[in-house]
């Protein structure tokens, strides 16, 4: 996980988040393990806490077992 801190009318905030995931999944699952990874943001308490305050982004890279 990365960011970026940027100042605001004088007050730092967290203005990006960039997320890289590393999966190790059973073979013959990639196309369930992408299609997770596409709607979990809708389920993720963290993610609607902030969506609308810091821009996130995510990119995975996946590799069977």
């Amino acid at each position: 996980m990365e960011g970026d801190i940027e100042d605001v009318d004088g007050v730092l905030k967290i203005a990006k988040i960039r997320l890289k995931y590393f999966f190790k999944i059973p073979p013959d699952t990639k196309e369930k393990a992408e299609r997770a990874l596409a709607l979990y943001a809708d389920m993720c308490p963290a993610y609607q806490t902030v969506k609308n305050c810091i821009e996130v982004t995510w990119d995975a890279e996946m590799e069977e077992l």
